[in-house]
């Protein structure tokens, strides 16, 4: 295959320049051929990265040029793939993970989710310069997936396990007024998303029933959020989700984005910019009010901000 090379130096007196063209390379996950020479994977993207640097090393008053260059034979060019070879990265990924599991009963629930996002944003860092990705990310995936699990069974025990994925029915919000909706108490983001959801855009009557145990569900009663509820998760969908899909409101914009930040928060996964903030708010809200009605109230007001923003920021 073919290699975009850069080769540069710099003068010995360009400490913050020197600083900044190392944390650039560092980001690309450029290989070090041998000092002063890094490569990338040749493609217009890496081209135009390589470019950046290059100009930053030469505003340090550096020499840098980029070259096209390629293995002489297979053996080579194997060993060029080897310079971008992310195991050792994994592997401490797989002690922090292996850490945290251990460690699962001396943290509280904030505590443990903060290190978690942490290692998942590690995770995403190291895909990003994985260019050869391997049995090693997908098994590293697969331990993030089985911590987040643990982790939410460990504190949330009664959380609902997700439905098969499939087809989800479009719903009338004609057929659902005036019903009496009903949940876990003590509710989180994907309850009291989901109830702000019901109250503004499928029934503004609605009446909110906070569950001491999902057994308390009356037959006539509409559950969310539990296992055997009428709306909970479904494959990959938090309730909010299934909500948004059920009654067709996935396609406003506007929703969706707020559902990618329901999911995050609830579930982890892709991580959006303004969910530590919202996290934090909310747990400052959930902490203060020990009634789950006044909490709604003012959790209401939180998501008619998120969605007032999702409606004028520019995307």
């Amino acid at each position: 295959m073919t290699w975009l090379a850069l080769f540069l130096s710099l003068p010995a007196k360009a400490g913050t320049g020197r600083m900044r063209v190392w944390r650039e390379l560092k980001a690309l996950g450029c290989a070090t051929l041998r000092d002063g020479v890094y490569l990338l994977p040749d493609g217009p993207e890496h081209a135009q990265a390589l470019e950046t640097v290059a100009a930053a090393v030469l505003a340090a008053k550096g020499t840098a040029e980029i070259f096209h260059l390629s293995g002489r034979d297979p053996a080579q060019d194997v060993a060029l793939r080897a310079l971008f070879d992310r195991r050792s990265d994994y592997a401490a990924l797989a002690t922090a993970l292996r850490d945290l599991q251990s460690g699962l009963g001396a943290l509280d629930v904030g505590t443990a989710q903060r290190r978690l996002q942490t290692l998942e944003r590690r995770f995403a860092q190291i895909c990003v310069v994985d260019y050869f990705a391997g049995e090693t990310r997908r098994q590293i995936g697969a331990r993030l997936e089985d911590l987040r699990t643990m982790l939410s069974r460990h504190f949330t025990p009664d959380e609902p396990h997700a439905a098969s994925a499939g087809p989800i029915v479009r719903l009338n919000p004609a057929d659902y007024q005036g019903r009496v909706w009903a949940t876990r108490a003590r509710p989180w983001v994907d309850r009291l998303a989901s109830a702000w959801l019901i109250r503004r855009r499928i029934d503004p009557q609605a009446r909110i029933v906070w569950l001491a145990a999902p057994a308390d569900c009356q037959p006539d009663w509409l559950g969310f959020d539990f296992d055997g509820a009428a709306f909970s998760h479904v494959g990959a969908r938090v309730t909010f989700e299934t909500l948004l899909a059920s009654f067709g409101l996935d396609v406003e914009a506007p929703l969706a984005r707020l559902g990618a930040l329901v999911h995050a928060l609830d579930m982890g996964g892709l991580q959006v910019a303004e969910a530590p903030g919202v996290e934090a708010l909310l747990t400052g809200l959930r902490a203060s009010q020990p009634d789950d009605d006044a909490l709604l109230t003012e959790a209401i007001k939180v998501f008619d901000w998120l969605l007032r923003s999702n409606q004028t920021e520019p995307r």
